[in-house]
């Protein structure tokens, strides 16, 4: 009897640990308002699953780091990965390395270069970036012309991190604006990467308002930036109420910055649908289901007239 008890649970154990997932997180960078709210989303959703469990790491914005990762979540015997990369231009060497183990992969948030080939357990969960700068740009136009400035306006643009989809695509996107008939009003001053940062940000702007050039906007790739650049005008006695500022991701700090009438355009990118998306999708191909190689939560415009709707969601 001692003997058959022992085999049954034996036999329970084996049978709770088969049908445990663990999955193994790479994220770009902890500190970053942004990304944090997407972490957050992958181990919430995990929390609330029985039997899963996520591991997740800090990629520090090293590549190299990235890539020792995941190749420690596979000697590990994860079930699955998701990576927010650190370089988008970077992601066939962490394809491979998962493809070769057999481990499924998601990315998440930022597009892989390689999504086009993508292995058939691979995909990508995240928000197509065209919609992003270009509702954000066409809105800064829109504000520009009621404000009176359609006979000429100037601004300045600030670019992400340049080895990243994202920014570049955010940055193709306003000039893929300012190049339009209604648009074309607008002359870009300076355009330069401050990385996504805010204190990066805040010293550019500072080097900007040093040379006395008058303009009229500020179009960001990411909230952050957008805000390093109202503290820097802020901090030089600027009004403004003067100038149309323009971030991307709609965070919390952002959507205060607006609230207070600093801040007159974001989007909406949501960073907990995009990290629970991610999970679900590396659950998914854990368990050999079929999986949309892409999946694209949209983005959505947000100004002082609809911020209420998104006060309580980044």
């Amino acid at each position: 009897m001692k003997r058959m008890l022992i085999a049954v649970s034996t036999a329970v154990l084996m049978t709770t640990s088969a049908m445990a997932q663990n999955i193994g997180v790479s994220m770009a960078l902890f500190d970053d308002n942004f990304l944090t709210v997407l972490r957050n989303g992958i181990q919430e959703l995990a929390d609330g699953k029985d039997g899963v469990e996520v591991q997740i790491e800090d990629a520090q914005n090293d590549v190299a780091k990235q890539l020792d990762q995941i190749n420690n979540f596979i000697a590990s015997g994860v079930d699955a990965i998701i990576v927010n990369p650190v370089d988008t231009s970077a992601t066939q060497a962490l394809s491979a390395a998962a493809q070769s183990a057999g481990v499924p992969l998601v990315y998440v948030n930022r597009q892989p270069i390689n999504l086009g080939s993508l292995p058939d357990n691979q995909a990508f969960v995240g928000s197509n970036e065209i919609e992003s700068g270009t509702l954000q740009a066409f809105e800064v136009c829109k504000q520009l012309r009621a404000a009176g400035k359609s006979n000429g306006a100037r601004a300045y643009l600030f670019i992400g991190e340049l080895q990243n989809q994202s920014a570049i695509q955010r940055t193709k996107d306003v000039h893929d604006i300012l190049a339009t008939d209604m648009c074309n009003f607008i002359t870009l001053i300076d355009e330069q990467t401050a990385n996504y940062q805010r204190d990066e940000a805040q010293d550019l702007m500072t080097n900007w308002l040093s040379a006395g050039e008058p303009f009229d906007a500020i179009f960001a790739n990411n909230d952050e930036m957008a805000i390093g650049a109202i503290q820097a005008m802020k901090a030089s006695g600027i009004d403004m109420a003067d100038v149309v500022v323009g971030g991307i991701d709609a965070t919390q700090d952002a959507l205060t910055a607006m609230q207070a009438g600093d801040l007159d355009v974001t989007v909406f990118q949501n960073a907990a649908g995009q990290g629970s998306g991610a999970l679900e999708a590396a659950l998914a191909l854990a368990r050999g289901d079929d999986v949309e190689s892409t999946v694209y939560i949209p983005f959505e415009l947000v100004t002082a007239a609809n911020i209420q709707n998104y006060l309580s969601k980044n």
